[in-house]
């Protein structure tokens, strides 16, 4: 097969952390890329996650989502440290562990159970009891019952991760670059290339990466348009001295994730309400309730940031990768909750794709939804 840098450009359309990380990937390779999107790059989702890292602690039942988010996890410190060494921006990985707090008994009895499979699938964590929890986190209620910490995860800070990935790209001579018009154009067997505000561009290679807007590419054949839609989340940040809370922690219907800037993040909510990406008083108080249920010595601190993202999901909420029907168009989009974690990941299996041919996991396909009416039209 043809080397990557003897074939013609590869345009990746969406600039978030799926899109410049494919890039990232690629042009490590030896790829030509350029990276278009219709809004500033490294925002919108990417902005604003939460960078948690949390493979385990969610307890995926699906299997080829746990599959594919355990080798996320594996992956993501070469990962980090490719991009810190070609940008000279440290994303702060930090793999401490995630804490699950519990405060009755029933709470108490699911933990005690992921304990236990835990320890058969041979992942280290360790169980707590009510002193202990409180010893580990002293900002946890009163009231806790006892925690689950999980071994080897943790969080990035996805915004560091998006600017340092432009930076690396920066050095590595890669075009991103905003247009507001942007338009996919196809023959009848295969994509073409992309029409931006510069004129058109021509393209061996078209991927998809446009979040919740993968399926109002302007230009796209029906058929190859992804049943995505977006899912609003919203977030709040307190400020809080350093070390108050010490790990990414779950407190039965939230999560909180510290930073090193003083930031403790909170969230999130989840709503189909389309793309509107309002902040609300019933969102921000129903995250405000249900961290102080949880960790009510926060209750003192200052509500510094608010804000929404708009994830994108999918009808099984796995994302879509690879080949569509038109040659050349492949789609790495529909990554819902899951995005930062899977950036890495998604671009080396798209990557191995578009070099050697490698075929992708067909439960991540487009194929797999059979009546694809339900995507969105343009």
């Amino acid at each position: 097969m043809t080397a990557l840098n003897e074939r013609g450009e590869i345009v990746i359309i969406g600039a978030g952390l799926i899109g410049l990380s494919l890039a990232f990937e690629l042009r490590r390779r030896g790829a030509r890329v350029a990276v278009f999107d219709r809004f500033e790059p490294a925002k919108a989702a990417s902005w604003a996650a939460a960078g948690m890292l949390a493979a385990r602690t969610e307890e995926i039942a699906d299997e080829p989502m746990r599959v594919l988010c355990n080798d996320a996890l594996e992956n993501f410190p070469a990962f980090v440290d490719a991009v810190r060494e070609a940008s000279a921006v440290d994303p702060q990985l930090r793999r401490d562990g995630i804490v699950q707090a519990a405060f009755d008994d029933a709470s108490l009895e699911r933990l005690q159970a992921r304990a236990r499979a835990l320890a058969a699938e041979g992942v280290g964590h360790t169980l707590l009891d009510a002193r202990e929890a409180l010893q580990l986190e002293p900002a946890l209620a009163s009231t806790v019952r006892g925690a689950l910490l999980t071994h080897d995860e943790g969080s990035v800070d996805n915004r560091l991760l998006g600017r340092a990935l432009l930076a690396a790209l920066a050095r590595m001579h890669v075009q991103v670059a905003t247009s507001e018009e942007i338009e996919l154009e196809f023959d009848a067997r295969r994509v073409c290339g992309v029409r931006t505000r510069w004129g058109f561009r021509p393209a061996e290679i078209v991927v998809n990466a446009a979040g919740a807007w993968a399926p109002h590419l302007a230009g796209v054949p029906d058929e190859c348009r992804p049943p995505v839609e977006p899912v609003k989340g919203e977030m709040l940040a307190l400020a809080m001295p350093h070390d108050f809370v010490r790990h990414t922690m779950w407190l039965g219907g939230c999560y909180v994730v510290p930073r090193t800037d003083g930031r403790l993040l909170v969230g999130a909510t989840g709503e189909r309400v389309g793309f509107d990406h309002r902040i609300t008083a019933g969102g921000q108080r129903q995250l405000l309730d249900r961290v102080l249920a949880g960790a009510p010595s926060l209750a003192g601190f200052s509500l510094v940031e608010q804000w929404s993202g708009l994830r994108p999901g999918t009808p099984d909420e796995r994302p879509i990768l690879g080949r569509t029907p038109r040659d050349g168009y492949l789609l790495a989009t529909g990554h819902y909750r899951n995005g930062v974690l899977l950036c890495a990941r998604t671009a080396e299996l798209l990557a191995d794709e578009i070099e050697r041919g490698t075929p992708i996991d067909p439960a991540f396909s487009l194929a797999r939804f059979s009546n694809n009416e339900a995507a969105v039209g343009a």
